[in-house]
């Protein structure tokens, strides 16, 4: 079976967040697929097979599928736009978040994705242990996002990941206003076993809305802050966010399943 790796939210390779990409004839057993993700240990892989003329799209993480994935599905769409059926410029999935579409616009592939609603919560002890900072403020949607002081604090934050498990939230987010972007921010899962996403697109599903709320404009320019780092161009339409970014291939492998 052929598998990809694509970085996705960067041009060019060892930057942006990697994303294993699978696409397949029929499916494999949920087993066998969690076997491939743990096997790779990237913080997803992405396994797709066609149906009639779309896609059903899954995402797994070490810790168990997910039901939201920015980056590999992006990485998905580049594989298929450049490599499986390289006429086309337009990608529809279907997944657990419903429908996602994908559209090619230059070197820029913009995912349709459904806006969380974030709800104000206390930071509680609990998030400041782990975090090491007090946050501004805090809201829940999947995950928690937390607003913090300003863009060094978010760069230099050191959370505790066994303290970050005790939190509520599936992720923990954490964003600032940027000096050269809107907005940076971190995102962590050890809940999924994954220590720190290195671009999450589920969590600027986050972290867009507050921000274009608090700019009171809807296109945001977000940095993520992490040791990779990556770029997303996102606008905000309603209770969807349009979200942008580029995509770099960094290995082509064939997977020997018996």
């Amino acid at each position: 079976m052929k598998q990809y790796v694509v970085d996705a939210f960067t041009d060019h390779v060892f930057a942006g967040n990697p994303a294993a990409v699978c696409v397949m004839d029929k499916w494999l057993s949920e087993d066998v697929m969690m076997k491939i993700t743990c096997e790779n240990n990237l913080s997803e892989t992405a396994f797709t097979v066609k149906e009639g003329d779309r896609y059903h799209l899954r995402w797994f993480t070490p810790g168990g599928e997910i039901d939201l994935c920015g980056h590999a599905t992006l990485g998905t769409a580049y594989v298929i736009m450049n490599f499986i059926e390289p006429e086309l410029t337009k990608v529809s999935f279907d997944t657990m978040s419903g429908e996602l579409i994908v559209e090619r616009k230059g070197d820029l592939y913009e995912m349709d994705f459904p806006a969380y609603e974030l709800k104000p919560v206390d930071v509680t002890e609990d998030i400041v242990d782990a975090l090491g900072v007090t946050p501004k403020a805090a809201y829940m949607g999947r995950d928690c996002l937390c607003i913090l002081e300003d863009e060094s604090q978010v760069r230099n934050l050191k959370p505790d990941m066994d303290k970050l498990l005790k939190t509520e939230g599936l992720l923990m987010h954490v964003t600032a206003s940027g000096k050269d972007y809107d907005c940076v921010s971190r995102s962590f899962a050890p809940k999924l076993n994954v220590t720190e996403d290195p671009v999450c697109g589920s969590g600027h599903c986050h972290i867009v809305p507050y921000w274009a709320d608090r700019l009171g404009r809807n296109e945001i320019k977000a940095y993520q802050a992490s040791k990779r780092g990556g770029e997303l161009y996102c606008t905000v339409e309603g209770e969807h966010i349009l979200m942008a970014g580029k995509a770099a291939l960094y290995s082509e492998a064939e997977i020997n399943i018996e």
